[in-house]
């Protein structure tokens, strides 16, 4: 019986390690097929943007261009006024980014550090605010903004796009998670309100703070359907409305200026990326774990 007694716990270790491997082998396999399914698609874009009208339809498909060629980028740049566009969509992002930031900090600082009455229950107005999907408050916007004679205009753009909840419900989970003995500490030092929230809260909270502007930056880089009803013309249209008037123009079937088009939309919130990515991931899961 003794011999059985010691034999048990090994038994028991060889089962867990076997399964923790199983789980490893299942982990790692979702994340290639989910690596694969997003690269693909990337890949073939990139791939098509080089090559001819004739060689994208080729069947079979061919997988590096033959000729490779620079032609749709250099029609990118001659259909549509291309530096017209990606400056536009600069100027939105820019200011609607700043504008989102300033409103999710200010408010989640609010509802997470200040006591008023009411503050839990427009905290939950917040949270239920995210249930809504935008397309449902479309057609109310643009009635609003057209009667204001704010179409074709970056105010009319910008202002239905303003609001963040998403940007509050983060930062606020954020702000609740720093030590309240610091906090503490502030204001019997006399740090007012602001002072409190530029000179102790924001310096403890730049990785959550950049993965709130990363996040921010590329949806308003990416928004599509408002600026789409709210621009005619090249004058206010971001460059994802570019992509679409150049469409119309290629028709159907010339998808290699398309391609390339939408290759030089991806690549300024790349950069953004390239210089955010270190804080995201920090920055998304500071707060999950307290303490």
């Amino acid at each position: 019986m003794s011999i059985f007694r010691i034999k048990e716990p090994q038994t028991e270790s060889l089962n867990y390690v076997g399964q923790s491997r199983a789980f490893k082998i299942i982990g790692y396999t979702t994340m290639l097929l989910a690596l694969l399914g997003i690269l693909v698609p990337i890949y073939w874009i990139l791939l098509a943007s080089f090559k001819t009208q004739g060689d994208i339809y080729t069947a079979p498909a061919t997988y590096w261009p033959n000729p490779f060629t620079t032609q749709n980028y250099h029609t990118v740049s001659t259909t549509i006024p291309l530096a017209m566009y990606l400056r536009n969509s600069v100027i939105i992002t820019i200011i609607l980014s700043s504008v989102k930031i300033l409103l999710g900090v200010m408010s989640a600082y609010a509802l997470a550090l200040l006591r008023f009455p009411g503050r839990n229950l427009i905290f939950m107005l917040v949270i239920a605010s995210l249930m809504v999907p935008n397309q449902i408050t479309v057609i109310s916007n643009y009635s609003l903004i057209a009667n204001l004679g704010l179409r074709n205009t970056f105010a009319g753009i910008i202002l239905p796009l303003a609001g963040t909840a998403f940007g509050t419900f983060l930062m606020r989970n954020h702000f609740m998670s720093l030590p309240t003995e610091v906090i503490e500490a502030a204001r019997m030092d006399g740090a007012g309100p602001f002072k409190l929230l530029w000179k102790v809260v924001l310096p403890m909270s730049w990785p959550t703070l950049s993965a709130f502007a990363l996040i921010t930056i590329v949806n308003d880089w990416n928004e599509y359907l408002w600026p789409f009803l709210m621009s005619d013309d090249e004058h206010t249209a971001p460059i994802q409305i570019g992509l679409t008037f150049l469409q119309n123009n290629e028709g159907l079937t010339n998808w290699g200026p398309v391609m390339a088009g939408t290759v030089l939309a991806v690549i300024p919130v790349l950069i953004v990326f390239l210089i955010l990515q270190k804080n995201m991931i920090k920055g998304l899961t500071s707060g999950a774990v307290k303490g």
